[in-house]
This record gives structure tokens, sequence and C-alpha cells, in this order.
């Protein structure tokens, strides 16, 4: 049987970078939390499968997050497994252990469980709610208000689960609890649209467009950079309140990796990324910034 650690590995190289750093017991609620949305994106991802059949999915799994039986979540997982659920193996791999992940999540303290689950049923349903629109495996976003509705559903929510992990027994946080929470969707949305405008010759070669007709794609390089400024102020917000070091490098890598992709994209083109050596060196100066007590992400006009 694989470990939590094993699974993150697999199905996810920045959080594999960053959840490591944060302080316990947050490195293993996020963990679990991670793991949980990951399969439900693999469900939402599942653009060989039938709509009805991802819907279904969704479904069950919210239920299982529900009203947890092992017994129910093997029989799901074997049936899911079956059904072949992405050609990603790392995926394919969660899937099978999917009550390995519930019973993870079952061992939860009781103050961090609520949110999690909370948070991935609101998730898991709104992903339904878009995948029940899809045409023969597609999904068509109409406008800017459509995919940044899309954006909330499969990533700001993530943002508002993290917030409230964070302030979890955290005293000096409470603060600044108003402006994290005030925040949180856009981080979330921030690293989504990076995503996006990065995948989108991806994403078209598999029938999905989320830039849809009639959105300009500079609108959407424009919204990201308004969104990772405001990133940027929550995670000085958590700077200055004092949270514990993990949790602003945490914070900071992934905003800070998504600023350079973002640079990337829009200089050569969808399909660029940022190379090992610059992951290297993004991760050395934000190192070096928090050793100096230093502004953990770089300023920007």
């Amino acid at each position: 049987m694989p470990s939590l650690e094993d699974l993150l590995e697999k199905t996810s190289r920045t959080f594999a970078l960053s959840i490591p750093v944060l302080p316990e017991p947050t490195r293993r609620q996020v963990l679990i939390a991670y793991l949980l949305f990951r399969i439900a994106d693999t469900f939402e991802d599942a653009a060989h499968w039938p709509a009805e059949l991802r819907v279904e999915a969704l479904a069950e799994f919210r239920g299982l997050l529900s009203h947890f039986s092992r017994a129910e979540a093997a029989r799901l997982a074997a049936k899911w497994s079956a059904a072949g659920p992405s050609p990603h193996a790392g995926y394919r791999e969660l899937i099978t252990e999917v009550p390995f992940v519930l019973d993870a999540f079952q061992g939860l303290d009781p103050a961090a469980a609520p949110p999690v689950r909370a948070h991935v049923i609101r998730s898991a349903e709104g992903m339904a709610g878009f995948v029940s629109r899809a045409r023969e495996g597609g999904l068509v976003l109409n406008g800017l208000k459509d995919l940044r509705g899309y954006c909330y559903v499969v990533a700001g929510i993530v943002g508002e689960m993290l917030t409230e992990l964070f302030l979890l027994g955290r005293e000096s946080l409470q603060g600044s609890a108003g402006l994290l929470r005030g925040r949180a969707a856009q981080f979330g949305e921030a690293l989504q649209l990076v995503n996006i405008l990065k995948d989108t010759a991806v994403d078209t070669a598999e029938g999905r467009s989320f830039i849809g007709p009639g959105l300009a794609r500079s609108e959407v390089f424009a919204l990201a950079r308004r969104d990772l400024l405001t990133a940027g102020e929550y995670i000085l917000a958590l700077q200055r309140a004092g949270a514990p070091r993990g949790i602003v490098e945490f914070t900071a890598l992934p905003a800070e990796l998504a600023w350079a992709t973002l640079e990337r994209v829009e200089a050569n083109g969808p399909g660029s990324k940022v190379s090992r050596l610059e992951v290297f060196a993004i991760r050395q100066r934000l190192g070096r910034a928090l050793d100096r007590n230093e502004p953990a992400v770089r300023p920007r006009p």
C-alpha cells in the first residue's frame, strides 16, 4: 500500500514541492485535503467518460464524504477503477486507493475535518454542474463570468479551505482573518487562470474551451495578473501576522511559480513551462528572502 506522500508525489509536481514545508498538523490536513480534491478533479477531467457517468461518480464521492463506509468505498473504488478514470497512472492509482485516503480523512482532528469535508463537497457539486453542460466530453465556457465561475469551483474553494486550515488554532492570525478570507478565492483563481492559459492547446485538443468565443486572451492575462497581485497581498498579510514560516513558504512558492509561468506563456505561447532549473532558482530566492525576514513575494507593477 502506498503512503499519502507517495500518492502526492504521483499526482502533483507543485504540491509535492510545497506541502512538505507546512508545519504539523497543517501539513497532514492539507495533504489529505489535496488528495480528496484531486479525486474529484479526476472525475471532472474524465472527458472520455459520458457526462452522466462523471456526474454519478462525483455524487457517489460526495456520499462517501458525508456518510463514510469502508465497504462502500472499496466497492466504488473498484467500480471507478474498472471504468478507467484517467490516462494518468498516478490518478488511476489514487482512485484505486480511495478507501485508504478516506480512512486517513476519518482520522483528522475534529476541528479540521468539517471544513475539509464541506469545501470538497461544494467543489464536487460545482464540478458536477459544469460537467453536466459538457457535450461529447467537451466543455465550452461562455465569457469571463462563466470562466470565473468555473475557476471558483475548481480552485477558489480550495483557497477558502486552505485559509480555514491556516487559521485553526493560530491566535496571531485572527486579526487578519477577514483580509485572508476576502482574498482566498482570488488566490485560487489566479493559479487556475495561469494553468488554463498555459494548457490552452491541450484543452482544445481534448475538446475543452475555457477561453470561449468572444473572450480575448489578453483579458484573461490581465485578470490573472490582478489576481496574482491579490495573492501577494494575501501572502504578505500572513507574513506580517507572524504565520509560521512553512505556511508563508507554502503560499509564496506557487504564486512565484505562477508569475514566472504567466510571463513565459505570454512571451512564448501556450505550452510554455518553467524549467526545473528556474523552479530551483525561485525556491532559493524565496528561502533567502525568508531567512532575511524580507517580503516573501517580489513587488510587481
